[in-house]
């Protein structure tokens, strides 16, 4: 199972910025798939997740300035950032809970930098 982050880089606040993330590999069904941060010095927290159902989870603050969505048939999670601010400075990573032969499983992406500076 191979989890591919694309997008981010560098933007200036108030910019918008799109993540995407590729689930591959020997998958019987996904569940959960999202995106998670860290920020030099802090702990991984949660930006927002959404369900094979299509719940969505978003981080507090986050839910009027980002968006994610899912494509099924393409095993794929996006998260659209807008109004980027200084503080969401951080490696995003790419989750998602597989069931892999049976046994459900988490999987995380390499992580993909985004930096917000002026």
């Amino acid at each position: 199972v191979q989890l591919t982050e694309s997008g981010g880089g560098l933007a200036q606040p108030g910019e918008s910025l799109r993540l995407s993330c590729v689930v591959s590999g020997s998958i019987f069904n996904i569940y959960n798939l999202g995106w998670y941060r860290q920020a030099p010095g802090k702990q991984r927290e949660l930006v927002a997740t959404v369900t094979d159902g299509g719940y969505k989870e978003f981080a507090r603050g986050l839910k009027g300035r980002f968006a994610i969505s899912r494509d099924n048939a393409r095993n794929t999670v996006n998260l659209r950032m807008n109004s980027l601010r200084p503080e969401g400075t951080a490696v995003y990573f790419c989750y998602a809970q597989l069931d892999v032969y049976g046994s459900m499983r988490d999987y995380w992406g390499q992580g993909t930098q985004v930096t917000v500076s002026s």
